[in-house]
């Protein structure tokens, strides 16, 4: 098996398509198919299902496609070890949407003046992706909301962050002076889509105080969730840091009477997974 080959196979496994894992790799649809052929030959058997549009992995080829993961890894994690300087190289960084454009600039260009010889490479992406992707070596390390669920990684706190209650102004709790979670109880809730965990701390906030909060609206975008706001579609629960980066005049922000909502940030990376002085030291920076 040539290295070129299983690069193939992986990619053609990802994108279930040899017209766009040819795309993608830059070759004619015709080389990778003879190339896949050679390495099933080789097996002895087909690691790839063949259908009319697409393609999905044999059980031989979810067992190949494992262990050539781990093979490049092995390979990348020594590559990663030789040229270890300290200094140079390349950290790839995984983020929740509610944190990344809050949290992370101010701490790549404090790491950039640090270390002007690396690479930061930042991607975007809801928990459970990222998750999977920090385990299987496509990221170096995630910056996530808890609770998480997910096996062979490290986690470790960052720290705590109060979730705040955004109101249009017109909104009749405005001018109160306090609070309480049973003063939202009658209004609207605006929240992003399930498939992020601000919703789920939020909602299990209510939950735990015998309440659940009616949503009239959801969205991919926390800004779109306060423009949602200030348009009077309804109340939400917002993080302090995006409460710190947000101009507008449109809406009013206001602390909640114990207990607060709040929820836990921490960075997560897979131990068994070179770890390069460069990366220990971009950790450090998320502490700062």
């Amino acid at each position: 098996m040539e290295l070129d080959q299983l690069r193939y196979f992986l990619r053609v496994a990802e994108r279930s398509s040899f017209t766009r894992a040819a795309e993608d790799l830059m070759i004619s649809q015709p080389a990778l198919s003879r190339s896949i052929q050679k390495l099933e030959e080789e097996i002895g058997q087909p690691v790839f299902e063949r259908k009319t549009r697409s393609v999905s992995l044999t059980d031989a080829g979810t067992l190949l496609q494992a262990r050539v993961q781990q093979v490049f890894s092995i390979l990348e994690d020594t590559k990663a070890e030789i040229t270890d300087d300290g200094e140079s190289g390349r950290i790839r960084i995984g983020t929740i949407p509610t944190i990344g454009p809050y949290f992370l600039p101010e701490i790549l260009s404090r790491f950039s003046a640090a270390f002007p010889k690396a690479t930061l490479i930042v991607q975007e992406d809801t928990t459970d992706p990222l998750l999977k992707s920090c385990t299987q070596g496509e990221i170096d390390l995630a910056i996530v909301a808890l609770p998480i669920s997910a096996k062979y990684l490290e986690v470790e706190i960052l720290f705590d962050e109060e979730l705040l209650l955004v109101l249009p102004l017109d909104h009749p709790l405005v001018h109160k002076s306090k609070i309480h979670l049973s003063d939202v109880e009658p209004f609207p809730f605006v929240l992003l889509n399930e498939a992020h965990c601000l919703s789920d701390t939020i909602l299990s906030f209510c939950r735990q105080r015998s309440f659940q909060p009616v949503a009239v609206g959801r969205t991919s975008q926390l800004t779109m969730v306060q423009e949602l706001v200030s348009l009077s579609h309804g109340i939400s629960m917002i993080p302090a840091m995006a409460r710190h980066r947000d101009q507008s005049d449109r809406r009013v922000y206001r602390s909640f009477s114990s207990p607060k909502p709040m929820r836990t940030l921490a960075v997560v990376w897979n131990p068994y997974r070179f770890e390069s002085r460069l990366l220990k030291a971009f950790r450090e920076h998320l502490h700062r």
